[in-house]
């Protein structure tokens, strides 16, 4: 029951990341893609924590963390 409840609490967390960097100006991608984005770069680390049992905290701060990473990388990545 935790896993689910950490995982849903994960996707939450990370769209409301998501959609505050697009509302602040940190991402131009539009919110749904920004929204994606963030949702799942925190799934992946998620799971890797699940696997690896790699973290930086709670499953909260580890959301954050890892929405805010993607949103960094994805994007830059991509853009010319």
């Amino acid at each position: 029951m935790y896993f689910l409840i950490s995982i849903i609490g994960t996707a939450v967390i990370a769209g409301i990341v998501g959609y505050a960097s697009e509302r602040s100006g940190f991402t131009r991608n539009g919110a749904l893609p920004s929204i994606i984005i963030a949702v799942g770069g925190a799934i992946l680390f998620f799971f890797t924590k699940f696997m690896f049992g790699i973290s930086f905290g709670s499953p909260g701060v580890d959301a954050i963390i890892a929405s805010v990473g993607a949103l960094v990388i994805v994007p830059t990545h991509w853009r010319k």
